[in-house]
């Protein structure tokens, strides 16, 4: 029997635009491709999730593939203030986490995210109603490794059996379920479709996804 619904955040609880902090602050779009490259999508944006660089040497590296000083200003600038504009609550999903608490599900997050999340995760719709939150960068791995999702069983006392998780991702539902977690992929948001399933989840006869 299910006790305890885990969700990932990306996409499932927020929506995640990568470069939208880019076009907030930076004009000229060759500089914004270049920014939103040498931030967004870089290795070191990869060891913040995974807890093994520093926020201070990983903007050090960033800068330095960049080509002029305005563009590192940028960067910083960038990098300082992407969890303010970079995520956006999606509000339907805090309603279906109030009602799986009202159903009487212990309520998880476990996510792969940098330490920055740590301080600032209060725009994650249904937040309070959590019992336990989990980021990547905490125990230094990430989904889909079997280590992320034993942390997550391990911090919080939990049997995977017991546990149904929520991801946007195919691999890490897949890498949930061999730690015998089963799960759903959200990856086509649709909020009705994935309120339905859950309204038969200890359905022994309800569909799989």
């Amino acid at each position: 029997m299910i006790k305890n619904i885990v969700f990932d955040m990306g996409r499932v609880l927020v929506d995640y635009e990568g470069d939208k902090v880019c076009k907030i602050f930076i004009e000229d779009e060759r500089e914004r491709r270049a920014v939103a490259a040498s931030v967004f999508d870089s290795q070191e944006w990869l060891l913040l999730d995974m807890g093994l660089l520093s926020e201070e040497e990983a903007l050090k590296r960033m800068q330095s593939r960049l080509d002029t000083d305005h563009a590192k200003e940028m960067a910083a600038l960038c990098f300082h203030h992407w969890h303010e504009y970079n995520m956006q609550p999606k509000e339907e999903m805090g309603k279906v986490v109030a009602e799986l608490k009202n159903q009487g599900y212990e309520i998880y997050l476990c996510s792969n995210a940098s330490v920055r999340l740590l301080t600032c995760y209060e725009m994650i719709p249904g937040i309070k109603l959590f019992d336990g939150i989990l980021f990547s960068a905490e125990v230094k791995c990430l989904k889909p490794q079997k280590e992320m999702y034993q942390h997550l069983f391990d911090r919080f006392h939990l049997k995977p059996e017991e546990c149904f998780f929520i991801d946007d991702l195919p691999m890490n539902i897949e890498g949930a379920r061999a730690c015998g977690m089963d799960g759903y992929c959200f990856s086509d948001g649709n909020v009705e479709r994935l309120r339905d399933f859950l309204s038969r989840l200890n359905d022994n006869q309800g569909p799989r996804s």
